[in-house]
């Protein structure tokens, strides 16, 4: 992969000198201990699918002869990598408030499209692998991967690829099987147990990497043949030597995954991973991709000291279906407990989220029961909360009709929150004619953005919340008490070091004139701030006073 690199040197630098330099020595004040840390503990991720999210380059919307007629949103569409840098550079992300976006995976995906059952259906989600080492052309180039995270990075934004070591993409006339050494291609998986969920296909057609073997396996010669065609076969070759020769490792099926993955690290600097199908692979595999990967994250740090944001290690998510946070470290097959948390994963997504967001009586009792546990049981962990979802048929909100309240629950509740990409817009989840997922995964609604006074007001919803969110650590990571339950006040504190941070929210509240306890952090006299109506007001008796046209206030000091 690194011979892409070459390729790369003459790319032009998004921001001036002046930037860079002021980069720099905010990265300066904050090891000094005078700026706000990052912690992803706290973090406002986005989530996207790159094909569905903006299309920048219609240049290269068809690639592979992929022109057949699918069923409804299961073709490409033209989203790419070049639509989100668009978007990072207009400041979208930053006006929402999000600091870490995460996107479907891009590498090359099979050539041909699948029947699945619920029409022809080709690979635009990026989960059908058929070359690790690639970008699948319908979603860029390397090129435009390396401007996409500098961009990011420049902007404050973290980003995490979304990676598969579990799976192939499944057999198509022209998109031959792997090798039996590397692939099962049978029995499909039933879920009854440990082994009947890893040593097993998803579903049908989609062959399995055997992730349990260390058997030394070779090249799958379509593999070999195609990086001879393209010209790169030898410096691949070469860089698979230096892999297995510096770590030890057997040249076993997840190694060469887990090098293939890892050079998206070293080669970009790309600050994390979401892990897919995590359950579905034995659990060591995980922690043996986490060493990898923080390998691979302090090379690039070395190779790229000007560019490092932080002293975070590498951040790794699993998807662990239907891990809940309840459960706390432990996710429990019929026949055997795993603690993934012991396996590399600084998180887990958390499927329970959008049911305590529906089902639990009061906002007092979400809250306080993500603090109990986050600050206990997952102590030094995180959770990924979501309302809605790619492959979530039940999701929180799915008639889009409590788009204020999806806002206020996920972007305020402790732990790390994930906004799919319309949760902000109302982008809607129900869409006529489509079977399955497709449902989920239409168009972004950039022409309601743009056009439909409602669409507006609710993003300025999330807007709000979401820049509140990343100024406050205190909101996501913080400690939460409730002041007073009517009307309904509570307070977040953050403290590590010298960096301290405090925040005060009130929640259904009185429209016009509203007094709010604001208990023992803010003391006599303190000028605060509403974030929500950019509202001045000062610290009486214990109390503040408002008249604002909303039902929330969100009190930080001024000038924090």
């Amino acid at each position: 992969m690194k011979k892409y690199l070459t390729l790369l040197l003459l790319v032009t630098i998004f921001m001036g000198c002046s930037e860079t330099k002021q980069n720099k020595n905010d990265e300066l004040a904050a090891l000094n201990g005078a700026k706000k840390p990052f912690l992803w503990e706290s973090a406002n991720i986005y989530f996207l699918l790159t094909d569905r999210f903006y299309n920048a380059d219609t240049l290269n919307d068809i690639n592979f002869n992929r022109t057949k007629p699918t069923a409804k949103l299961r073709g490409f569409e033209g989203g790419d990598i070049k639509g989100i840098t668009k978007k990072i550079e207009e400041g979208y992300f930053t006006d929402l408030g999000i600091n870490a976006i995460w996107f479907t995976p891009i590498v090359e995906q099979i050539h041909d499209a699948v029947d699945e059952g619920t029409g022809l259906t080709y690979a635009f989600h990026g989960y059908w692998t058929k070359d690790w080492t690639a970008l699948d052309p319908n979603f860029g180039t390397m090129e435009d991967l390396k401007n996409m995270v500098e961009l990011a990075h420049k902007k404050g934004i973290r980003i995490v690829l979304d990676g598969v070591i579990n799976h192939t993409g499944p057999v198509t006339a022209i998109d031959v099987v792997w090798p039996s050494e590397w692939v099962r291609t049978g029995p499909q998986c039933d879920y009854q147990t440990y082994e009947s969920t890893t040593a097993c296909t998803l579903v049908k057609n989609l062959p399995d990497i055997k992730t349990e073997s260390n058997e030394s396996v070779e090249i799958p010669k379509h593999l070999a043949d195609k990086w001879k065609a393209e010209g790169r076969y030898d410096q691949e070759m070469k860089e698979l030597d230096d892999f297995f020769k510096r770590t030890g490792y057997p040249k076993a099926p997840k190694y060469y995954i887990i090098k293939w993955l890892t050079d998206y690290i070293t080669d970009f600097g790309i600050d994390g991973y979401r892990a897919d199908t995590v359950k579905h692979t034995e659990e060591s595999v995980w922690g043996e991709f986490k060493k990898e990967c923080n390998y691979a994250f302090n090379l690039w740090k070395e190779n790229n000291a000007d560019k490092v944001l932080d002293a975070n290690d590498f951040y790794l998510v699993g998807e662990v279906y239907n891990y809940n946070i309840s459960n706390g470290q432990t996710f429990e097959f019929s026949d055997k407990k795993v603690n993934y948390f012991e396996n590399g994963f600084n998180s887990l997504i958390n499927f329970e989220f959008k049911w305590n967001a529906a089902q639990l009586p009061s906002y007092e009792a979400l809250f306080s029961k993500y603090n109990t546990i986050l600050h206990n049981d997952l102590k030094g962990f995180g959770v990924l909360n979501y309302i809605s979802s790619h492959d979530d048929g039940a999701p929180f909100d799915k008639e889009r009709t409590k788009t204020f309240e999806s806002a206020t629950k996920l972007l305020l509740c402790p732990g790390t929150s994930q906004v799919f990409y319309g949760d902000e817009s109302a982008r809607t989840l129900i869409i006529e004619g489509t079977e399955g997922d497709a449902t989920l995964r239409s168009n972004m609604n950039w022409n309601d953005i743009k056009n439909n006074s409602q669409t507006k007001e609710i993003l300025a919803h999330w807007q709000k919340l979401g820049k509140f969110r990343i100024n406050h650590l205190s909101v996501g990571a913080g400690i939460h008490k409730m002041i007073s339950e009517q009307p309904y006040v509570f307070q977040r504190t953050y403290s590590k070091g010298d960096f301290k941070d405090a925040v005060v929210v009130g929640l259904d509240l009185n429209i016009g004139e509203k007094q709010l306890k604001v208990g023992a952090e803010f003391v006599e006299g303190t000028v605060l701030v509403d974030a929500y109506s950019n509202t001045e007001v000062v610290v009486k008796n214990g109390m503040v006073n408002l008249n604002t046209p909303f039902s929330m206030v969100l009190l930080e000091k001024k000038n924090q």
